[in-house]
């Protein structure tokens, strides 16, 4: 699960707080930048979320297109080639009493 991975939220970033120093960096930059992060953090979230949905939903179709499909046929065999194979099952079998 991606939240297992993920070590920081998009609150996270937004509640640090940092001490300051006394040659610290401008809060107003540092603000701003968390803010882009931020941003950054929801648009990835938001991503990964319709990339998982969009995956469910594929996996959901290709399962329901998967029960529908007929069963196919061995490689090469068609129904005219069952047809006639039959046609000579019948005539070995039943010989020229069937055409009588």
């Amino acid at each position: 699960m991606l939240a297992d991975k993920v070590k920081l939220t998009a609150k996270d970033i937004l509640e640090k707080e940092f001490k300051t120093g006394v040659r610290g960096y401008r809060q107003e930059d540092v603000d701003k930048f968390l803010d882009l992060i931020i941003k950054d953090y929801e648009t990835f979230h938001q991503e990964i979320e319709d990339l998982q949905q969009e995956n469910l939903r594929l996996r959901k179709q290709l399962e329901d297109t998967s029960k529908r499909q007929p069963v196919a046929q061995p490689a090469g065999t068609t129904n005219f080639d069952i047809l006639k194979r039959l046609s000579n099952l019948e005539k070995h079998v039943f010989g020229n009493k069937l055409y009588d």
